[in-house]
C-alpha cells in the first residue's frame, strides 16, 4: 500500500521513500513506492510529473491499494530515493482544480446545477454542468468567484467520520462509501474530491470564463485560472494589439474597424462579381452561336464563375459545355447542356481523371487531375457516346 503524502499536505514538493516494485513495461518501466508526492491521475486533474533521483516521472496512476509510477529508466528495488514534484505544473493544477470549485459550488447554489464532467487541460479545462445556464447567469458566476478569491478563505480537506459526514451537505459526481475526502471553500463550496488544492482562495488568482455552449442537454463551460488566465490573457492581447496596429484602429474600436473592414470588403466582392459576370457574358458572345459541343480553359474562375459560364455558354451553343479552371494539372470543372442529362458524361469523366463531383440534370460541377490537352480530348471523343 502507498502512504499518499499529497493526500496531507498539496505542497509537498520533496520527499524520501523506498523502491517496493519495479517492472518494465512497454519500453519504460513501473515502479511502485511505500509512499509518495505524486498525484496520480483522477477525478479529471492529470498525474504530476517530476523525478525520482535522477529517473523521470512521466506519468503516475493509482492501481488499487498502489500508486504506480511510469518513468523512463529502472530503479533497483529497495533503493531509497529522494522524489521531486514538477512544482510549477502542480500549482497550476491546484489553482484549476480549487477555481472550479469554487465556480461550480456558486453554479450549484444558485442555479442547481451539477458537475457532471470536468476535465482539466494545458491551457484551459472545460466544466459540464446538467442544466443550460443564461449569458447573464454565468457572468454572475464568474463575479462571484472572483470575489471569492478577492476574500481570500481558507481551503481545507478532511476525512470526516461516518457521524459527521451524515450531517454534511456536499456535492459528489457519484455515490461514495468508505472513507470520504471532503474539500471546502469557506462559504462557497463543500465538495467530496480526492484532488490537490490551494490553501486559500486568494492564490488562485483570476478566474475567467473564456467560453459556454450548450452540450448534451447541459452547459459546457471553457475556464482559466490563475498562471493560465495570464497566459490567455497576455495571448489575446497580443492579438489585439496586432490587429489594432493593422487596422490603425485603438484597441477598444477594432470591432467597428473589423465591421467596417468587413463591408467594404463585401462591397468590393460584389463589385468584382458584377465585373465577372459581365466579363463572361462578352466571352460567351464570341462563341458561335448553336456550334454544339464546346470545352474551354479559363483562368481563376471561382466555382460560381464555373457555374455561370457554363450555364451561359450552354444555352448559346445549344449542346454540351466542359468549363475548366486551374493549374498544376488540377482543375475544377463545370458541365452544362442546354438539353438532356449531363451526368453520365459527368461519371465517365471522373472515372478517366480520378474526379469528384456531380450535379443536376442540366448542370454538374467537380474537380479532377490530368493535362487540359488530355482532358480536353477525352471531352470530344466521348461526349457523344
Amino acid at each position: 500500500m502507498t502512504e499518499k503524502l499529497y493526500d496531507k499536505d498539496a505542497y509537498r514538493k520533496i520527499f524520501s521513500a523506498r523502491v517496493l516494485k519495479c517492472e518494465q513495461k512497454n519500453g519504460k518501466w513501473q515502479v511502485v513506492l511505500d509512499r509518495t508526492a505524486f498525484y496520480p491521475e483522477g477525478g479529471g486533474q492529470p498525474a504530476d510529473t517530476g523525478v525520482l533521483n535522477f529517473v523521470n516521472v512521466l506519468d503516475v496512476q493509482e492501481q488499487g491499494d498502489e500508486i504506480v509510477h511510469t518513468t523512463d529508466k529502472p530503479l533497483p528495488v529497495g533503493l531509497n530515493v529522494m522524489g521531486g514534484v514538477n512544482w510549477t505544473r502542480r500549482f497550476r493544477l491546484m489553482q484549476q482544480h480549487t477555481g472550479e470549485h469554487i465556480v461550480s459550488g456558486i453554479a450549484n447554489r444558485l442555479f442547481g446545477v451539477d458537475n457532471v464532467g470536468f476535465h482539466m487541460g494545458e491551457k484551459f479545462m472545460t466544466v459540464d454542468w446538467n442544466a443550460p445556464l443564461s449569458e447573464s447567469q454565468l457572468k454572475l458566476v464568474e463575479d462571484l468567484a472572483n470575489e471569492a478569491v478577492y476574500r481570500n478563505v481558507p481551503v481545507h480537506a478532511e476525512y470526516p467520520s461516518q457521524e459527521k459526514l451524515q450531517t454534511l451537505a456536499y456535492r459528489s459526481k457519484k455515490q461514495l462509501t468508505g472513507a470520504v475526502r471532503i474539500v471546502t471553500v469557506e462559504g462557497y463550496d463543500v465538495c467530496a474530491c480526492c484532488g490537490t488544492h490551494v490553501a486559500r482562495t486568494g492564490e488562485i488568482g483570476a478566474i475567467k470564463l473564456i467560453g459556454w455552449q450548450n452540450y448534451k442537454g447541459g452547459t459546457r463551460i471553457t475556464l482559466v485560472c490563475g498562471a493560465q488566465a495570464m497566459e490567455d490573457y497576455h495571448e489575446k492581447l497580443r492579438s489585439v494589439s496586432a490587429v489594432s496596429a493593422l487596422l490603425s484602429a485603438k484597441q477598444g474600436e477594432i470591432d467597428s474597424a473589423v465591421e467596417r473592414l468587413l463591408k467594404e470588403n463585401a462591397d468590393l466582392k460584389r463589385r468584382l462579381s458584377e465585373m465577372t459576370a459581365a466579363m463572361l457574358a462578352q466571352k460567351a458572345a464570341l462563341v458561335p452561336e448553336n456550334c454544339g459541343n464546346y470545352c474551354t480553359l479559363e483562368e481563376n474562375l471561382s466555382p460560381d464563375d464555373l457555374r455561370r459560364y457554363a450555364l451561359m455558354l450552354a444555352k448559346r451553343c445549344g449542346g454540351t459545355v466542359g468549363v475548366f479552371s486551374g493549374k498544376d494539372n488540377s482543375f475544377r470543372y463545370a458541365l452544362a447542356v442546354s438539353e438532356g442529362d449531363v451526368r453520365p458524361f459527368c461519371k465517365k469523366l471522373n472515372a478517366a481523371f480520378g474526379g469528384r463531383g456531380g450535379g443536376s440534370a442540366e448542370l454538374a460541377q467537380g474537380s479532377l487531375n490530368g493535362e487540359f490537352p488530355e482532358i480536353q480530348k477525352f471531352f470530344c471523343e466521348n461526349i457523344n457516346a
